[in-house]
């Protein structure tokens, strides 16, 4: 199977993840994904499955819990291969980020102003005006 088509499942993708911020059990995967999708443990346990044989997840036996965990070298694969388009987003998010740097900088001008956007302050009664 080729890396989008595991990937291309909604519960696959949840899978990974839940295991990208550490090992955990069939158990505890299971558990968040039926409480997310409505599926069965033999579902769960399915698409642990698929994970594991096309190489995006370990497991290891641990007493009579299974720890799986994200195997890197699959999604290292996909990051190369999306590399040749990365310069269409990352144009983008560049400018993105200008115009988030000059809309900043326009509201500190307005600040930096002094009274500028604000309301006129009042005199104090010591002034004999109130």
């Amino acid at each position: 199977m080729h890396a989008f088509d595991i990937l291309g499942d909604p519960v696959r993708r949840r899978i990974i993840e839940l295991l990208a911020d550490g090992e955990l059990s069939a158990g505890e995967v299971g558990a968040v994904v039926q409480r997310e999708f409505g599926i069965s443990q033999p579902g769960v346990s399915q698409h642990l499955r698929v994970l594991r044989e096309n190489g995006f997840a370990t497991v290891r036996p641990q007493g009579t819990r299974r720890l799986y965990a994200v195997d890197p070298a699959p999604l290292q694969e996909l990051d190369r291969w999306l590399e040749r388009y990365r310069r269409f987003w990352n144009q983008r998010l560049d400018a993105l980020g200008t115009e988030i740097a000059r809309g900043r900088a326009r509201q500190g001008e307005g600040r930096a102003g002094g009274s500028e956007g604000r309301p006129p302050r009042r005199r104090a009664a010591a002034d004999g005006q109130d």
